[in-house]
């Protein structure tokens, strides 16, 4: 591993009909919303894994007792983690701080980025490395879908409109009130909205094969 002092943190959400994917429901009804999470939960453990670059934990929601989460363990060797928190900037801040504590830097990032590749990661390693406080991948839609700390504060995280297209700004904010030297790597979309089908369709039409 080139970066053994680092711990990637990939955040899921247990693939529950009418749970996960909400906001596809309306596109693609509750079960295939669900399993559309499964399959991008599955492509980016794959990515994160078979880079080997750093030691990969799975962050789970709402904890790891579901058996997708037993799966993921078994499939790709990652151990499971429960996330804690009302609300997402908790969850991240929590898990983030019990990261900092074993190792001298963490990144975070979801699933519901399918383009994020092991290149993406490995910039975000080494900018780490390089001095940067913290660094963050845009996402097209004006929040992020990577970040990686080297020291964590709760001001990071709190009062952010969670879910909007202010995050990333908002975020910036919280770095300069910090006087943190943040460093961004370049924007992916994800998919949260039913106009992001249609990228899926386009690249990734497996993904929501039946």
């Amino acid at each position: 591993m080139e970066f053994p002092d680092v711990r990637l943190l990939v955040f899921a959400k247990a693939p529950v009909p009418g749970r996960a994917k909400t906001r596809l429901i309306p596109a693609l009804g509750a079960r295939r919303a669900a399993l559309l999470q499964w399959r991008l939960a599955e492509h980016t453990l794959a990515m994160a894994t078979e880079a080997k670059l750093c030691p990969v934990d799975l962050w789970c929601d709402p904890d790891t007792r579901h058996p997708f989460f037993i799966h993921c363990q078994r499939k790709f060797g990652v151990p499971l983690q429960s996330q804690r928190g009302a609300d997402l900037g908790r969850r991240m801040y929590g898990a983030l701080t019990v990261a900092l504590r074993q190792a001298k830097g963490a990144v975070l990032i979801g699933t519901d980025c399918p383009g994020l590749n092991s290149e993406d990661l490995h910039g975000a390693f080494a900018a780490l490395a390089a001095g940067a406080e913290v660094v963050l991948v845009p996402a097209e839609d004006g929040g992020y879908v990577l970040i990686g700390v080297r020291c964590c504060s709760w001001r990071l995280f709190s009062g952010i409109c969670w879910g909007s297209d202010q995050v990333l700004q908002q975020t910036r904010t919280r770095l300069q009130m910090l006087n943190w030297q943040g460093k961004e790597l370049g924007p992916r979309w994800d998919v949260d909205r039913p106009d992001d089908l249609k990228r899926i369709e386009q690249v990734y039409p497996d993904l929501l094969a039946i």
